[in-house]
């Protein structure tokens, strides 16, 4: 049992030591803020983009950093799991993608305001929170060879990543993806690469007032995902 002296020792001791101890953390932890939030890659864009956050109360939904409401997704990871393409269709107009199923209200937002949101989306996305929150699954879809036991063969065309950043949020392909639009499977059986190519590049032009929005694909897109989905027979 410890005397009056060694008690009073041990305590000054032990509150010294673990006081020096929490300011090293303290500091080593301020010393690596600025890497780990990649302070320098704050620009004008990301701050503007998180004014755009803030003003439109976007935290009354959804979450970042962990930190919001849980009505909507959490975004920390959002470029990671869905990719630049589908976030800058879905902000333009957040029924495009899920047509009756979304209650994200449209704000309108100009090209320079996506541009903006996109940015800080991509800072925040890159900030690194120690494992916090999981590296999310991207929603991408793996092509089955034609000897997988499948009643649909596929092309030797390489899947091309905007397929997986779009069309899986409304298609499917052997069995996953989305059911908003028809399944992929055997579409090269029923259209022709032309078809294709001109449907890809504006729905309504061939189908007044089909639910497929026109999707902003470049002509390389537009020629990569042709190839590919005309070889799904």
């Amino acid at each position: 049992m410890l005397s009056k002296s060694q008690a009073r020792l041990f305590f000054l001791i032990g509150t010294v030591g673990f006081s020096l101890l929490f300011l090293f953390l303290t500091v080593d932890t301020m010393r690596q803020v600025p890497k780990q939030t990649n302070q320098d890659q704050i620009t004008e864009a990301v701050k503007r983009g998180k004014r755009i956050w803030e003003h439109n109360y976007c935290m009354g939904c959804h979450t970042i950093f962990g930190e919001g409401a849980y009505y909507a997704p959490e975004l920390t990871k959002v470029i990671d799991r869905r990719g630049e393409a589908w976030i800058r269709v879905f902000l333009k107009d957040p029924q495009a993608m899920y047509p009756g199923q979304r209650k994200m209200t449209n704000y309108d937002f100009s090209e320079g305001q996506i541009d903006d949101l996109i940015a800080y989306f991509d800072w925040i996305g890159k900030v690194d929170l120690n494992g916090f929150p999981p590296k999310p699954v991207k929603r991408l879809v793996q092509a089955a060879s034609s000897n997988s036991g499948s009643s649909f063969a596929t092309t030797t065309v390489d899947q091309p990543a905007i397929y997986g950043q779009l069309c899986t949020a409304c298609h499917s392909l052997q069995g996953s993806g989305g059911n908003v639009g028809p399944a992929l499977d055997g579409v090269g059986n029923r259209f022709d690469e032309e078809y294709l190519g001109k449907w890809l590049k504006d729905p309504q032009a061939v189908i007044a007032g089909t639910a497929m929005p026109k999707l902003p694909l470049s002509d390389s897109d537009i020629s990569a995902l042709t190839a590919f989905l005309s070889g799904l027979k």
